[in-house]
């Protein structure tokens, strides 16, 4: 079993301050710490309200809608871009510790990223992730999810640029780290952001939620 989100991201912040430069580090702190200050939990969907209608690319081809949500409901989990080192570790943590219970239970699990379609093929490939993930264009259902931010200092994140072009948007716009339970109908059950991307939600706490809301009923 693989140590919890929590303890693998103070690893890798760990790691950051033994490698990177004070001045890139602070930045990055800066920038996590005024994501988490003006964060409005009020501002992003809430539980009871139904997805808006939606268009996922699935990296393994065809689309993704509102309709398509299983008799099962769905977990949605939404993620930066392939190359984000945190998001390498939240999907092959929920791959192995989430995953095979969801899949049991006839569950979706859709991993939702606005990186181009193309480019979300290297990390499904690469971590062996068995279940869906898919690319959202132009971050039309973060935005109407209420869950995507800018960084306040691009200095902060790779070089400028960089992060329009792999998204495809020309634009900075990335989706805050955010997990949704929504039942059959596709309304939300549970939902957590994190504007804190070095804080993400654990498996156990998704799978509790999960009886809570009783999505199959």
């Amino acid at each position: 079993m693989p140590d919890s989100l929590t303890t693998q991201f103070e690893a890798l912040h760990a790691e950051r301050q033994r490698t990177w430069p004070a001045a890139q580090l602070q930045k990055n702190i800066d920038q996590r710490a005024a994501l988490s200050a003006r964060y409005d939990a009020a501002a992003h969907i809430q539980t009871g309200q139904r997805l808006p209608e939606f268009t996922l690319k699935s990296v393994d081809g065809g689309t993704i809608t509102r309709n398509d949500i299983g008799p099962n409901g769905a977990v949605f989990v939404f993620f930066r871009f392939a190359g984000c080192p945190a998001c390498n570790l939240a999907l092959p943590y929920y791959q192995t510790t989430l995953w095979p219970d969801l899949k049991a239970q006839g569950i979706q699990l859709i991993a939702v990223s606005p990186h181009v379609p193309e480019g979300l093929i290297d990390i499904k490939t690469r971590h062996r992730l068995d279940f869906t993930v898919a690319s959202d264009t132009d971050n039309a259902f973060g935005k109407a999810l209420g869950i995507t931010f800018e960084p306040d200092d691009i200095s902060a994140v790779p070089p400028s640029g960089w992060i329009g072009e792999v998204i495809g948007t020309h634009s900075w716009t990335l989706p805050q780290p955010t997990v949704l339970i929504v039942d059959k109908d596709a309304r939300v059950r549970f939902v957590e952001v994190s504007p804190d991307w070095l804080k993400r939600t654990e498996s156990d706490v998704i799978l509790n939620a999960l009886t809570e809301a009783k999505v199959t009923a």
